[in-house]
């Protein structure tokens, strides 16, 4: 069998499930159905070629990741959402006002609103906080070794305090439904709930290890970037995410598909991250959701 490449992520009881083709989002509703949302997969790279060449494709995998993330953690929410609670004045409106369209705005109004709190929370405020003790540390190279300390610090209290959710806690198990399962079917096995059940609820191209490896990339980046200006220093926390981001994700693939020591040694971080914090093991029924999710996607794939 040819390998194929899926990849996917954990929604409110359910799971997402994303091919070469198309993507699928399976969740289990309150009364135990399964239902599922099939849609063909169009972004960025499908549209124009430039972002197939290394770093730009990690760049356009990011965006389209997070495009097709909040739309399926939308979709998945309107099935638990309160019935008797009627729109508000201002959501009446706007769907006058923008009609079909207001979804894909609310979607895009989402990601720029992620992207801004994620760059200020775990770029900017690291430097802010390390500028604290720029007249006890006055060189540049410790200055930005500190401010790389308190970025990984602040990540991993964020990932801590976010795992001690209840509802979080539920959303992770479903998660660990999502990797057992794509290991299953990278293993060449048939996908059973007994064959899924025992394999690992870790993988390598998870995508907190992704973000765990842009805070660890992030780190080095900015140490070896030594300029004494503080506004350009400032300014390139936020410049060169988007590079940063496309490393990033060069280094997941290449460990993806890599056996190597220097891979699994690469690995060892996000896989701890995962195993402590991100994925949970899950219940037959939420490994149930994580096949179908997967099976719908594979209905598109050649040579399976």
């Amino acid at each position: 069998m040819k390998r194929i490449n899926v990849g996917g992520q954990a929604v409110i009881e359910g799971v997402m499930m994303r091919g070469t083709k198309s993507y699928s989002v399976a969740v289990r509703k309150l009364n135990k159905e399964i239902v599922v949302d099939k849609k063909p997969v169009t972004g960025i790279i499908s549209k124009y070629s430039i972002f197939k060449l290394p770093i730009l494709r990690g760049i356009a995998t990011f965006i389209d990741s997070m495009i097709i993330g909040i739309k399926t953690l939308t979709y998945s929410a309107e099935f638990f959402e309160v019935e008797d609670e009627k729109p508000s004045k201002f959501e009446n409106y706007l769907k006058k006002k923008f009609g079909d369209k207001l979804d894909d705005y609310v979607v895009g109004f989402s990601i720029f609103i992620a992207i801004l709190l994620g760059i200020a929370l775990f770029m900017v405020s690291p430097f802010l906080i390390s500028r604290l003790f720029r007249n006890i540390f006055k060189s540049i190279w410790i200055q930005n070794t500190l401010e790389g300390f308190f970025r990984i610090a602040i990540f991993l209290t964020y990932i801590y305090f976010i795992s001690k959710m209840k509802d979080i806690q539920r959303v992770f198990e479903y998660h660990g439904a999502e990797h057992k399962t794509i290991n299953c079917l990278e293993h060449e096995e048939e996908l059973t709930i007994e064959n899924v059940r025992k394999h690992s609820r870790l993988h390598k191209s998870c995508g907190t290890s992704f973000l765990l490896i842009v805070i660890l990339i992030s780190v080095f980046v900015f140490i070896i970037f030594n300029v004494e200006n503080v506004w350009m220093r400032f300014f390139s926390r936020i410049i060169f995410v988007p590079l940063i981001a496309g490393i990033s994700y060069e280094v997941i693939r290449w460990a993806r598909k890599s056996n190597s020591k220097l891979a699994n040694i690469i690995s060892i971080p996000g896989m701890w991250l995962q195993r402590v914090f991100t994925t949970r093991e899950p219940d037959d029924e939420q490994i149930e959701v994580a096949i179908v999710a997967l099976e719908r996607v594979l209905e598109d794939e050649e040579n399976y």
